[in-house]
């Protein structure tokens, strides 16, 4: 079952937002990793904009299927464990939003 866990609006090359999850509403910022020095590390780093904690990071990647290109990002912290998801467009067609879905372990 796939839910969304985050609304995020584009902002140049980062991206802007709040994680939202039963128990936790932060507002969190993508930006994009200008350490990158390997093709094994992250290409966006992913922090809180309250108190700049860093939850967690990005790779650019691109379909088997379609071949598009996508970010599938890791967010970890104790309050809520560890989200494996994607960023995808959000409802209504707008490309300037976007969602980050999580995909529960089956």
């Amino acid at each position: 079952m796939a839910t969304t866990v985050a609304h995020l609006t584009v902002k140049g090359d980062s991206f802007e937002g709040t994680l939202t999850t039963l128990t936790i509403s932060a507002p969190i910022s993508l930006v994009p990793n200008a350490e990158k020095a390997k093709e094994s590390e992250p290409d966006y780093r992913i922090f809180s904009r309250k108190n700049g904690f860093e939850l967690g990071a990005g790779w650019k990647k691109f379909s088997r299927r379609t071949g598009a290109e996508y970010v599938s990002v890791v967010l970890s912290a104790p309050e809520f464990g560890t989200i494996y998801g994607t960023i995808a467009n959000a409802p209504g067609g707008d490309p300037a939003k976007k969602v980050i879905i999580w995909n529960a372990p089956s």
